[in-house]
């Protein structure tokens, strides 16, 4: 049953929904899209761009490479451990969803920890790579929506 789930969970993280929510905003008419996408495109470029410097310069093996006789659950999506992808992307998509929508913002919030937490269970990161992902995708798009003017 926790595998099930947990590979849910990391694939709701893929990205596909950084897609399919503007769109379903867009087709629901939704207030202050313009805003949320523009959050959301330059927030997203500049979250990939520090996120594929950092797992290409630091280069930290994932746990199955680093830990003798430990297993993943799943085939990672590239190399390296540090930092998580999947965290990051989750929290940056709920960052700006909240910032532009406010809403239930535990439940945002929760989607994002438990996209986190899917990836430690399935073996191909370790807590802080995943750490490291929230933190980078939250700041990536406060940072953004401070220069761009926008209040958090």
């Amino acid at each position: 049953m926790v595998r099930p789930l947990a590979r849910a969970l990391s694939r709701s993280g893929d990205g596909y929904l950084h897609l399919l929510i503007p769109l379903l905003l867009g087709l629901l008419g939704a207030r202050n899209l313009d805003q949320f996408c523009t959050l959301l495109a330059l927030s997203l470029a500049t979250e990939r761009t520090l996120y594929w410097s950092l797992k290409n310069t630091l280069k930290r093996r994932r746990p199955q490479e680093a830990v003798p006789g430990f297993r993943s659950l799943i085939t990672a999506s590239d190399q390296f451990s540090f930092p998580s992808g999947h965290s990051s992307a989750a929290f940056l998509l709920a960052t700006v969803l909240v910032l532009v929508y406010g809403g239930p913002v535990i439940a945002m919030y929760l989607w994002a920890s438990c996209v986190a937490l899917s990836r430690i269970v399935l073996g191909v990161h370790f807590p802080g790579d995943t750490l490291a992902g929230a933190f980078m995708g939250t700041s990536c798009v406060l940072l953004t929506a401070t220069l761009l003017g926008l209040p958090w």
